[in-house]
């Protein structure tokens, strides 16, 4: 961001020379709001979609209208959790890179709290539902290290923390701070796997897989992202291209899913493209002046909405979903459960956020 402008004021007679200061505000980009709401719609048509896979197990012989509806819903929500790490990379890189190390804490603390306090409330209601695999005790340990499957969907947040922890750390080296015990909570994590399998070895018990770090792929799309999402307005003068070529990568994503392997990994070529031009399409869109604040209302909710969202998926859409559907019957219901997933998400995240608890819950 520009440096602090110092205006020099006109001397006038028997006064000193004065001062004045001024910061010029942050850009608020709204398109990166667009991008957070979409990103939190489409996981969720991801996992609606997901339903209907699982319940002809995945195989089209079993109920091909609800194979077919599910695997396509599952072809267009890939770029979702790239761009997730995407908008991670600009924030601390380019649109809010962190002053000091307080700072920095103040954001893991903020994505931390919500992850924990939901993993808790998803162990909790699957023993309410007795639907645990083991008992609460060893998933809320295992929790601690990674993601436990009645809270599946938060795994990437294992790789989110670790990835703005690390930006920050170079950013803050970089600005001539030292930020110790930051870097000492990535050695930690670093060394983390190597401690609980030399335990493991020594002891002869079994430790808990450990999530806590990232792969290339996220990182990548971190550092490439913030790249993207910081060219200016006019850049990408023709888009025509892009509009082109998103329908061929979901596409391909549909093929992989359904003739290689379910699901296709974040780090496929196909994704990575599906990808780049979700981001070029959205980045820089200017938005009407009369939609920015509802915009940045339902932005703000994103994040709680996707935390909250799959206990509606596993409630309402699980029991209502059939492998016996037609093609139209499968794609009309995937439809209307997706819009009743978001909404009630949406809802519930804008409720806890007038009771000012979006620290706690997202």
């Amino acid at each position: 961001m520009p440096n602090d402008i110092a205006v020099l004021l006109p001397q006038q007679k028997g006064s000193p020379v004065q001062e004045q200061t001024a910061a010029p505000a942050r850009e608020h980009r709204f398109d990166i709001d667009l991008m957070r709401l979409i990103c939190s719609a489409t996981i969720m048509l991801g996992h609606v979609g997901a339903q209907f896979i699982v319940s002809t197990g995945n195989d089209p012989a079993n109920g091909s209208g609800s194979y077919w509806a599910g695997h396509v819903a599952e072809a267009i929500n890939p770029f979702a959790v790239p761009m997730y790490f995407a908008i991670a990379g600009w924030a601390v890189l380019v649109g809010a890179p962190p002053r000091d190390g307080a700072r920095m804490w103040q954001r893991v603390v903020r994505n931390t709290v919500p992850l924990f306090v939901w993993t808790a409330v998803y162990l909790v209601w699957a023993w309410l539902r007795n639907r645990n695999d083991r008992p609460m005790t060893e998933l809320a340990a295992d929790s601690l290290f990674a993601s436990v499957q009645p809270a599946y969907h938060l795994w990437f947040m294992y790789n989110y923390i670790p990835i703005i922890m690390l930006l920050a750390f170079a950013m803050l080296i970089k600005a001539g701070k030292r930020p110790y015990k930051l870097g000492a909570v990535l050695l930690g994590m670093a060394v983390l796997p190597s401690v609980l399998t030399t335990v493991a070895e020594v002891t002869d018990r079994e430790m808990p897989s450990v999530a806590w770090g990232f792969s290339t792929y996220s990182l990548v799309y971190a550092v490439g992202g913030a790249l993207l999402f910081a060219l200016p307005a006019g850049v990408v003068r023709k888009r025509w291209p892009l509009y082109l070529a998103l329908p061929l990568t979901m596409a391909g994503a549909l093929w992989y899913n359904t003739q290689i392997h379910y699901v296709m990994p974040n780090s496929h070529l196909f994704v990575a493209a599906m990808s780049i031009c979700v981001l070029l399409l959205i980045s820089r869109v200017r938005i009407p002046e009369k939609r920015q604040p509802l915009l940045k209302k339902l932005a703000n909710a994103a994040l709680g909405a996707y935390m909250v969202h799959v206990l509606f998926v596993e409630e309402i859409v699980a029991p209502l979903v059939s492998p016996d559907l037609s093609g139209p019957a499968a794609g009309l219901l995937l439809a209307g459960l997706v819009v009743t997933v978001m909404v009630l998400s949406f809802a519930t995240s804008l409720l806890w956020g007038k009771l000012n608890l979006r620290r706690l819950l997202g």
